[in-house]
């Protein structure tokens, strides 16, 4: 069969297998490869020449802010909360005396709240070093003095501004404002705190005294079944602690009651 051939056309060879490409042209491709990079390196010169000044700003200011935290930290975060916990040593002495006299204990709760002997008291460094460990601990330490001096309102003010992971005083800050609005006749925050008490830790101390505490505000409240899985609690859990001691008593009276 004849094969139609257009004019001047040449057939290309066609290659063998294995046969190596064109060293020419292998360079040509080389050489087009490498312009491109040029072309891109001299945009990128040309971009940051342009550009060079806001640059600079930009890295100037990333250096502040990296300099500027680690200043803070070091200059004025560090010695603020040195001179907060130096504040609180003089109330945190008419705590402990309060805590332990056995007479004129409402005036040595006040001195911690307000301060004395030209030191500030509790409430001045909760509000002045608020962003320390002492301003925050200073809020603890407030809210039970308040407490125990019958200013229910401010106490849970201060114990809900408090926060901390520790298994003991996390617990007994909850606890604390249960107690408050038990004062305060709130029986569902009672309870509600109480609850938060015994979920922030598990302990010998702590646990068995608010379930105790949640199991009787929320008999009172007709919430029977609830009491009486806090009373079963302290007696399979907790059979050894003060809590326990009449628990049988609590148990047969939620009973009675369902």
């Amino acid at each position: 069969m004849a094969t139609y051939k257009k004019r001047g056309y040449k057939p290309k060879p066609v290659k063998e297998k294995g046969e190596s490409i064109d060293v020419s042209e292998q360079d040509s491709t080389t050489a087009e490869v490498f312009n491109t990079l040029d072309e891109g390196a001299n945009k990128a010169e040309d971009f940051v020449a342009r550009n060079q000044k806001g640059i600079f700003i930009i890295i100037g200011l990333a250096a502040l802010i990296v300099l500027g935290y680690l200043g803070y930290g070091k200059f004025i975060a560090e010695p603020k909360a040195q001179e907060a916990m130096n504040e609180m040593y003089t109330a945190q002495k008419y705590f402990d005396e309060a805590v332990n006299a056995a007479s004129g204990k409402d005036s040595l709760y006040t001195l911690a709240l307000n301060g004395g002997e030209g030191k500030f008291g509790m409430v001045d460094i909760a509000s002045e070093y608020s962003s320390t460990p002492a301003g925050n601990l200073a809020n603890y330490y407030a809210g039970m003095a308040y407490l125990n001096t019958k200013d229910y309102t401010n106490a849970v003010k201060y114990l809900g501004d408090f926060s901390t992971d520790d298994a003991v005083l996390g617990p007994v800050a909850k606890g604390g404002m249960g107690d408050a609005f038990v004062q305060l006749e709130q029986l569902p925050e009672a309870l509600e705190y109480y609850e938060k008490a015994i979920a922030a830790s598990t302990n010998d101390y702590t646990t068995p005294m608010y379930l105790l505490k949640a199991a009787n505000v929320a008999q009172t409240l007709g919430q029977s079944d609830k009491a009486l899985g806090y009373y079963k609690r302290i007696k399979t859990e907790f059979s050894d602690s003060d809590q326990a001691k009449n628990i049988d008593t609590f148990i047969g009276r939620a009973e009675a009651s369902k």
